[in-house]
């Protein structure tokens, strides 16, 4: 924050804290809703506002999964790795494939210093898939 010349407000440590207690992906509304349980007041707003503040200065990383609202991880815990997201039911799943890395680790591009890198990987997860073939079997005996 001091590198962006930005204020050190009490809302914005406690927000910060907050986020990086998550183990996994987190939304706006999950980081709402325990600042809630742990019984400190701050308003939407700042949360959404502080959360764009936290990406910026690259302590927390923003994700889209599909049409779901974003997500967000900490930076510190999230090294390269890719994501598994279930079109069906909308899990998310982190996965490193480390061959996969090691290719992308290996990739050199002229006039350009990768940072880090993002791979979203979308089907449907076994357990919808079960699911879906046991409907579909239902169905067909009603037929």
């Amino acid at each position: 924050m001091e590198n962006h010349k930005l204020r050190k407000t009490p809302e914005r440590f406690a927000i910060l804290d907050m986020a990086m207690s998550f183990c996994e992906h987190f939304s706006a509304d999950n980081l709402f809703q325990r600042m809630e349980e742990e019984a400190y007041h701050v308003s939407r707003a700042t949360i959404y506002n502080t959360l764009d503040l936290l990406t910026d200065c690259g302590i927390l990383r923003k994700h889209q999964f599909g049409g779901n609202q974003s997500q967000y991880e900490c930076v510190a815990d999230a090294p390269n790795h890719h994501h598994l997201i279930c079109t069906e039911c909308g899990k998310i799943k982190e996965i490193k494939d480390t061959e996969l890395l090691k290719y992308l680790n290996s990739k050199k591009y002229s006039s350009f210093a990768v940072s880090y890198y993002v791979l979203y990987i979308y089907g449907v997860c076994n357990t919808c898939a079960r699911r879906m073939k046991k409907n579909r079997s239902i169905n067909k005996i009603k037929i």
